[in-house]
């Protein structure tokens, strides 16, 4: 077997002993890996890819000459940035041979960004792009809630961020808050961002956040990296809670800003942004129920006043019902002499009739009726029935006919006053105007003058009067 230290000290002849290309291929590969077992190398990379198997090739390149590279896929898992052609970078790893193709390349190692240009680079690519998709449009921001019950806060646990936050909080409204712990740089930071701003979103609604405020204190471009990855910037704009972003100063920009709802200079600043001022709120509450109440009390007295100036305007109430009183006294007082009038004609038509059906009458007719009964020959049983039946009327007749005799009252000890004519009178008015009155009482009747009335008219003798002696003089009456 050849020894490779041996071939290398035999000078090149005609008889030196030829080596197989895998030979040579090997001794360049140790010889080249000895000799740049670790460097770093600047350039610009060039026609980068990604396998199906997860390793990446690419080329380094500056204006001179150019390197293959090969990342392989547990390394570029662990890159802190997505690398891009045209990308500056500085390229850590060791040199070795590809004896397939007789090329030389460079395994790397690490990554990472050749200086602040390069990183804005990056940036400016990287915003370009998402800002494509439409990731940063105006229409997607959401409006902040005026007052969050409870605010979800993604940081660092250690740092003084948190502790700002929870101060400012406390000083302004006193919310509940959940901490989600998180790095904020280095590798891993920004998956462990995206992972918390998406477990915020993923609680149940009941117990999911009313908003969330990714914060990081200050920083270089390098430092604040992780919130300009894609898996971050993506899941804040994706949020189902509405986002405040407070990475870095007020000058610090990163990707992060843009996709959130809001940004913030600070994180002091972001909990300013998140809950109003509680005394604030009271004052405002309290000068509002104050506003109101001098509305409604204004507005009380300017109806108060209308309603005073239209009440002088309309007519007394009693003004509007003394003619409607008038009226009805003056009709109360025609329907009782219509009243009166009409129970008069009702008593005269009464005893008028009455004197039809006095007794003497009512014996006439029943002997008549019984003459009537003496000449017909019936049978005794029907003759006896209609007997009985007109027994059975006039026993109702005689009963109606002791109803309505206008002299039944006299046995009672009432009296019955009538006019010249006959006529029943009830009104003392009528009585008076009347020259001469006639009390019928239970035994006789008596002719009487009223002493309110007219003198009584002198009355002419007649032959009878002549030859029958001077009855005595009527007596005067008074009715009150």
């Amino acid at each position: 077997m050849r020894s490779g230290g041996l071939l290398a000290q035999m000078p090149p002849g005609d008889n030196a002993p030829p080596l197989s290309v895998s030979e040579i291929s090997g001794q360049l590969k140790r010889m080249v890996e000895d000799r740049f077992s670790h460097v770093r190398i600047r350039g610009e990379i060039s026609g980068f890819k990604r396998a199906a198997s997860g390793h990446c090739y690419l080329a380094l390149k500056d204006d001179k000459a150019v390197i293959d590279g090969i990342i392989w896929k547990g390394t570029a898992q662990r890159l802190p940035f997505r690398p891009e052609d045209g990308l500056d970078v500085i390229a850590t790893g060791k040199l070795t041979t590809f004896p397939g193709r007789s090329k030389y390349q460079i395994t790397i190692e690490s990554l990472e960004l050749a200086g602040e240009g390069a990183l804005m680079q990056l940036f400016e690519k990287l915003k370009a792009r998402l800002a494509s998709e439409g990731l940063f449009d105006s229409e997607r921001k959401r409006a902040l809630p005026f007052l969050p019950r409870t605010i979800g806060v993604v940081t660092s646990p250690t740092g003084s961020v948190i502790r700002d936050i929870l101060h400012r909080l406390a000083d302004r409204f006193p919310s509940h808050v959940l901490v989600w712990p998180v790095l904020v740089q280095g590798e891993g930071a920004a998956g462990q961002v995206a992972a918390a701003v998406r477990g915020f979103g993923a609680m149940p609604e009941d117990e999911r956040p009313d908003l969330l405020i990714v914060a990081r204190g200050g920083g270089s471009i390098e430092d604040l990296w992780a919130f300009n990855e894609e898996p971050v910037v993506r899941a804040i704009a994706e949020s189902v809670i509405p986002v405040i972003s407070a990475v870095g100063h007020e000058t610090d920009t990163t990707l992060a800003d843009f996709a959130a709802d809001r940004r913030a200079p600070t994180p002091t600043a972001a909990a300013e942004m998140a809950v109003p001022v509680r005394s604030e709120l009271l004052a405002g509450v309290a000068e509002l129920g104050l506003r109101a109440s001098r509305a409604v009390n204004r507005s009380h007295s300017l109806a108060r006043e209308r309603l005073e100036a239209r009440a002088q305007r309309l007519p007394r109430l009693a003004d509007l019902l003394s003619p409607q009183q008038q009226r009805a006294d003056d009709l109360g007082e025609r329907l009782r002499a219509a009243l009166g009038l009409q129970l008069a004609h009702a008593r005269g038509t009464l005893a008028r009739t009455s004197g039809a059906l006095r007794p003497a009458v009512l014996d006439t007719r029943v002997a008549h009726a019984r003459d009537r009964l003496a000449r017909l020959t019936l049978d005794p049983a029907v003759l006896d029935r209609i007997i009985r039946r007109a027994g059975e009327r006039l026993a109702g007749l005689e009963r109606v006919l002791a109803q309505l005799d206008p002299d039944a009252p006299l046995q009672r000890g009432y009296a019955r006053v009538t006019a010249g004519d006959g006529r029943t009178l009830i009104d003392k008015a009528v009585a008076a105007r009347e020259p001469r009155l006639t009390l019928h009482f239970r035994d006789g009747a008596l002719d009487v003058a009223p002493a309110d009335g007219p003198p009584p008219p002198p009355a002419s003798p007649t032959p009878a009067a002549k030859a029958k002696p001077r009855p005595a003089e009527p007596r005067q009456a008074s009715f009150l």
